[in-house]
């Protein structure tokens, strides 16, 4: 039966079953207080009577029968009223059936004691790994840039002022648990020719909210959430919309996010303006309270570093006692990272943040189908090399693995990222997050 389901470990409904039953047993005893035991007496007495007239004999074994008879009658009734209590509940705010909500019930109880896990990044990188994390826990916190100034988030940023809500979009909708329909909704694009066109209602909806709550993006995005039903919260990593330009090797300087990965050319260094933005404080809490933090996956100088330019987030990074992995990206991406290697992505990293912002390094070392590589090889994309020897002498550990979902497209596979991720944080908490030796995940 479904309803037994409400008995499985972890269910606290459990409890308020028992304590309902406490109380019938209370309140019967307070009622033959109250009554008086000569009442009871006089019960008793009677019943002796009725059966000694029926049977002609006197039994004494006879009134307990009966007591445990009558017990026994009201807990029965008590169970079915209480089942048709619950069923009523259910028939109103569960159509599809008791075995859906009580699962929901479960998974929910389940996932709110997960590990807290923070994930620092943007675009299409994060919100893929969010997918997995969420089916593991809901203590969750995505940190996202807000540097974008692209498409329809650059124009509402240009026309509004706000931050950029692209990334955060797919976020949300990446840790949403609700319809089908509704992430179809936030995900959808108009067509056309006019002042809709290109425009995500994801984003019209986030930057409608952010005017309506009068102008705070955090408590926007918190009231989206709502809507969408999304396990745990999705922050920017300021309040505040900021430009980035990068500096080419060659000495040309490129502004705009949008603009330089079709420069294609050698970046050197990403700058931010202004360059002393303040963090989101619930960003920073969330970090030192974190049991672990994930940078990435996604485009290394204009997802991931920005991030890192932020001073307060770089400076909760180093104090934070949670272990920090980084997820390098799978494939090179033109224009950002052209031949780089993973010690590549971390020198990267750490040449924009600093030391102490690293623990452990995931890479991928699964071979990668010929076929494939042939559509990235007209982009002039290729696989990320796993240069372990080399991570290493950057000061990480460097954990191999295969994480790949291959598709029409090569693409972390949410699942086994997520896997990754929980074991990274098994393995630090059992070796008391002491510094070790290269491990590799190995195949799954």
């Amino acid at each position: 039966m479904a309803l037994l389901k409400l008995l499985y470990p972890g269910m606290r409904i459990k409890r308020w079953f028992i304590l309902f039953a406490g109380g019938v047993v209370a309140a019967g005893f307070g009622l033959a207080l109250l009554l008086n035991y000569r009442f009871i007496g006089l019960v008793e007495g009677w019943l002796f009577w009725v059966i000694y007239r029926a049977t002609g004999n006197y039994y004494g074994w006879l009134p307990t029968l009966v007591g445990a008879l009558v017990s026994c009658a009201g807990l029965g009734m008590m169970f079915y009223a209480v089942r048709r209590i619950i069923r009523s509940v259910i028939d109103a705010v569960a159509p599809e059936g008791a075995n859906r909500l009580v699962d929901i019930m479960y998974q929910k109880r389940r996932l709110d004691k997960g590990p807290a896990v923070v994930v620092i990044g943007g675009g299409t990188g994060l919100s893929t790994l969010l997918r997995g994390l969420k089916r593991r826990t809901s203590n969750l916190t995505a940190i996202v840039t807000v540097a974008d100034d692209g498409g329809s988030s650059g124009r509402l940023r240009q026309e509004l002022g706000i931050v950029p809500p692209g990334d955060l979009r797919s976020c949300l909708v990446a840790l949403a648990d609700t319809e089908p329909l509704m992430e179809k909704l936030f995900q959808y694009r108009f067509g056309g020719d006019g002042d809709l066109t290109g425009h995500s209602f994801g984003n019209l909806f986030i930057a409608a909210m952010t005017q309506v709550v009068g102008g705070d993006v955090e408590l926007a995005l918190q009231e989206s959430s709502k809507v969408l039903a999304v396990r745990g919260q999705v922050l920017p990593a300021s309040a505040r919309p900021v430009k980035i330009s990068a500096r080419m090797t060659d000495g040309t300087v490129i502004d705009g996010e949008s603009n330089i990965p079709s420069a294609r050319k050698c970046i050197q260094r990403v700058t931010m303006e202004p360059a002393d933005v303040p963090a989101v404080q619930a960003a920073l809490t969330a970090i030192r309270d974190a049991d672990i933090v994930v940078l990435g996956p996604g485009s290394l100088y204009t997802s991931v570093i920005p991030n890192l330019l932020v001073k307060d987030i770089v400076a909760a990074l180093r104090n934070t006692r949670a272990p920090r992995v980084y997820v390098c990206n799978v494939m090179t991406q033109p224009g950002e990272t052209d031949q780089y290697t993973a010690s590549d992505h971390v020198r990267a990293l750490l040449g924009h943040g600093g030391p102490g912002i690293i623990d452990e390094v995931l890479v991928n070392v699964e071979e990668i189908a010929s076929c494939l590589l042939d559509n990235y090889a007209k982009e002039g994309a290729c696989p990320v090399e796993a240069d372990i020897d080399e991570l290493e002498r950057l000061g990480v550990v460097a954990v191999p693995a295969r994480m790949i979902s291959e598709t029409n497209w090569v693409r972390h596979d949410p699942e086994r990222l997520a896997k990754l991720i929980f074991a990274v944080l098994e393995r630090r908490r059992k070796n008391g997050d002491k510094p070790e030796a290269r491990q590799s995940a190995g195949a799954d």
